[in-house]
């Protein structure tokens, strides 16, 4: 690794004259040199085709294959910056992410063609990679060789859509010197060599494969294996063939390799690590046993405003150790919440006290987002940077997380954290999954709704409930929603935004307990009058109502 990097252009043009494998994709397997030459060919073909006085901005639509590395690279010598567009957005969602961006340029692939046709896309030119045109676009700078003069660690180099639950993602910035410094942190923490191979197989548009995945092989100078689209199915495969040792994962992506058929000799592999967020630590000690390799759960805000590393020591259920800085604060007064309280079995029994906003009131790298200065506002309040995520923290300082911000529910007055909900129906012997979120109820402002994958029996559920110690009397869900899989979004995370917006008015069996009862029913069209009925998201049970289902464990 080179300690010395302040750029990622610097990065790159550090692989020119290594002719180790540096990049494979499917059949396709380019060296270091090969890689460092083809963004040196890429960044002058940007040079030129950018238009006098155009913002320097390349927007890339594409799975990942190598040309979304290779446009990284030459972005970072060029000095411009990447928008990864998301090819699960469709027509003018899908518009407003380019236009937003305002990419004079878009990279993309035939495959994504469809996605474009018939839009409003004025003075955006298309470079489409799998074609001649695009090959002889490139040819004349076939004997470029990369500069990294021309980037700052200033230089803006990414533009990440970071989802929420509600109104448009917004675009967070990465600068060339965060994104380095970021890989050159996860050599030193996580000890990547040079024979190290990473595998890619979250999406590359997001900030997880490109920051925690990408970064650090390009910083030590280690290969690269992608898959183009997350498969469940051919993780070990993959993970043989490419000689993988590292690779990083989000949302449910460990919970669908672990749903494969097992095999007598998983643990004959050559994976070292996993790195990601949100396996859970049931999941992750399954995942170990079955193939011998570690998972290491971490925390950090898309945006870079906070981060925490797990610690030897850490608490089972917990992130790690809070930082300098790093506090848990109630939203409302901006009071610190007081530390946690635990029973015998390590169940929280002050949640509604103790749950709160994680907050950095040191310094911390939040560059901003795009062209949006009300959301920075709610990042950026009272010098400090507030997260939008929910923890907790224990009486020795260990951070547990409790969900997102905009997946609390309001019972009668009450704030309740779904993820403390999901945390508990998880116990259930049938689930498989669960998701835990509000539908709105014009008299007690929300109910709590559940869905969960698996096997589902309404009075063994209702014993179930009954015997937590540490479920509230208003933290029992009063709807359950019984999926064959969960759904899920482009980076594998549960679509909690789909499943609120469906409420009871899904294709779904819907279970129901009645105020004043403890066993629950099947829900069917006119059982129910008031808030069902009342409720835009509870618009009664309709057999035509869509569902969207997860793709990702092929």
């Amino acid at each position: 690794m080179d300690a010395r990097a302040r750029t990622v252009a610097e990065l790159v043009a550090a692989r020119w004259g290594d002719h180790r494998p540096g990049l494979r994709c499917e059949e396709r397997t380019l060296t270091q040199h090969q890689f460092a030459a083809g963004a040196a060919a890429r960044a002058a073909l940007l040079a030129d085709l950018l238009p006098p006085g155009a913002v320097p901005h390349v927007g890339v639509l594409l799975d990942n294959t190598e040309e979304f590395p290779l446009w990284l690279g030459a972005a970072a010598l060029a000095g411009a910056a990447v928008a990864g567009i998301n090819p699960t957005r469709r027509g003018p969602e899908l518009a407003r992410d380019i236009l937003h961006t305002e990419c004079p340029l878009l990279v993309t692939e035939r495959t994504q063609l469809p996605l474009l046709a018939g839009l409003d896309l004025p003075r955006v030119r298309l470079l489409v990679t799998d074609t001649p045109e695009y090959a002889a676009l490139l040819a004349p700078y076939a004997d470029a060789v990369p500069d990294p003069s021309r980037a700052a660690p200033a230089d803006r180099l990414l533009l990440y859509f970071t989802s929420g639950s509600t109104g448009a993602p917004k675009a967070a910035l990465c600068s060339q010197g965060r994104l380095a410094a970021a890989g050159q942190a996860l050599v030193r923490q996580f000890g990547v060599r040079t024979d190290d191979v990473h595998y890619i197989c979250m999406p590359m548009f997001h900030g997880n494969a490109v920051i925690a995945d990408w970064a650090p092989a390009l910083a030590a100078g280690a290969g690269v294996a992608l898959r183009r689209h997350f498969s469940a199915s051919a993780f070990l495969s993959d993970v043989r063939r490419y000689g993988a040792t590292y690779f990083t994962y989000v949302g449910r992506a460990i919970q669908y390799v672990l749903a494969t058929e097992e095999g007598a000799d998983d643990r004959d592999n050559p994976l070292r690590l996993g790195f990601g967020t949100e396996a859970g630590a049931v999941d992750a000690a399954a995942f170990e046993r079955r193939f011998g390799v570690r998972l290491v759960e971490g925390y950090g805000s898309s945006e870079g405003g906070a981060a925490i590393q797990w610690a030897p020591g850490t608490p089972k259920g917990a992130v790690g150790p809070a930082g300098p800085g790093l506090v848990v604060l109630d939203h409302a007064t901006g009071d610190v919440c007081p530390p946690a309280v635990f029973d015998s079995a390590g169940r929280l029994l002050n949640g509604e006290e103790a749950i709160g906003e994680l907050v950095n009131r040191g310094p911390n790298p939040f560059e901003g987002y795009w062209r949006n200065p009300a959301a920075e506002a709610e990042r950026r309040r009272d010098g400090a940077y507030w997260t939008g995520d929910l923890f907790y923290r224990d009486a020795d300082g260990y951070l547990y997380f409790a969900g997102r911000t905009d997946d609390r529910i309001r019972v009668d007055g009450e704030n309740l954290a779904a993820a403390m909900i999901e945390n508990i129906v998880a116990r259930y012997e049938g689930a498989v999954a669960v998701a835990v979120y509000g539908v709105p109820d014009p008299v007690t402002g929300d109910q709590v709704m559940a869905a969960i994958a698996g096997s589902f029996d309404p009075t063994g559920f209702s014993e179930f409930l009954a015997a937590q110690p540490d479920l509230g009397t208003k933290m029992a869900p009063r709807f359950v929603r019984v999926v064959e899989r969960m759904p899920v979004t482009a980076t594998n995370k549960i679509h909690r935004a789909l499943l609120r917006r469906e409420g009871c008015a899904c294709a779904d069996p819907v279970w129901w307990r009645p105020p004043g009862e403890e066993s629950y029913r099947r829900l069917v069209e006119g059982d129910v009058e008031g808030p069902l009925r009342e409720g835009p998201a509870l618009g009664g049970v309709s057999d035509e109502a869509p569902t969207t289902r997860g793709a990702a464990a092929q």
